[in-house]
């Protein structure tokens, strides 16, 4: 994706209605990984200023203004907004979150306040977290699925545990082959948007780390990334397009550097 594409719809993604406004132009999963990003982000900037006002919002819903109401009202996630307003009110954080698991626990207005923050809430609610997860599933059997179909055969990082690595791959290549021109030892899966924030938090966190332990490798977004991002030495990055591609065996010598 372009950048300048990129910049408009991540500005456009204010509330979980935007991602359902243009799931008519744009794939769902893209969508919801980038409002997810975007959402992630700003809590970590905003977190302890908002958590800081946590006895006024105590306060205002006691005083009858709904978990929703003051979640858009401090911009920020409902089910986070009703964090801080529980633990303000005496309850800890597993508390919380048993709570969130089993709202029916409280009475029955607070229970139908905490639902709807739920509901709402398409980043930090379990239906969320389910989703990640399984759209994460989604993008490893798309890559095993390429690498099976050419038989390209690999070590998972399921394999790799408890090995001498300190670091692993999602698919570690049990010989090198070539992408692009290019020989690779390994193929690194993301559902996540590779922009410029992303790309570079991977890099640095895993796949620079990478290359200094295999070589050479690549990196799929399976949900999108931007045309231009720039790249760590021996990091090659793709999106979905990647399964029209084709690996070729490296030549013997390329084995083993």
């Amino acid at each position: 994706m372009r950048y300048e594409e990129y910049r408009s719809l991540y500005d456009s993604l204010r509330s979980p209605k935007d991602v359902q406004n243009y799931s008519d132009r744009y794939d769902e999963r893209m969508l919801d990984s980038l409002y997810t990003q975007k959402t992630s982000r700003e809590v970590k900037k905003r977190f302890y200023a908002v958590k800081q006002k946590s006895s006024r919002m105590l306060r205002e819903w006691q005083q009858g203004t709904s978990i929703l109401e003051l979640a858009e009202r401090y911009r920020f996630p409902p089910l986070l907004t009703a964090m801080f307003i529980f633990l303000e009110d005496g309850a800890t954080r597993k508390e919380f979150w048993d709570f969130v698991n089993e709202p029916d626990v409280l009475n029955e207005e607070t229970a139908e306040e905490l639902k709807e923050a739920i509901e709402a809430d398409i980043v930090y609610s379990p239906a969320a977290t389910v989703r990640q997860k399984e759209r994460g599933l989604w993008g490893e059997d798309l890559l095993h699925k390429w690498l099976d179909g050419q038989g390209v055969t690999y070590r998972t990082e399921n394999d790799l545990r408890g090995t001498e690595f300190t670091k692993t791959p999602d698919c570690l290549l049990d010989k090198p082959m070539v992408y692009r021109g290019n020989v690779i030892y390994w193929v690194e899966s993301k559902a996540s948007f590779g922009d410029n924030t992303e790309f570079k938090f991977n890099s640095r966190k895993q796949l620079i780390p990478y290359t200094g332990l295999f070589g050479p490798g690549l990196v799929v977004y399976w949900v999108g990334c931007l045309d231009d991002l720039e790249c760590p030495k021996d990091v090659y990055v793709n999106d979905i397009s990647v399964l029209d591609e084709t690996l070729e065996p490296a030549p013997e010598d390329s084995d083993g550097e």
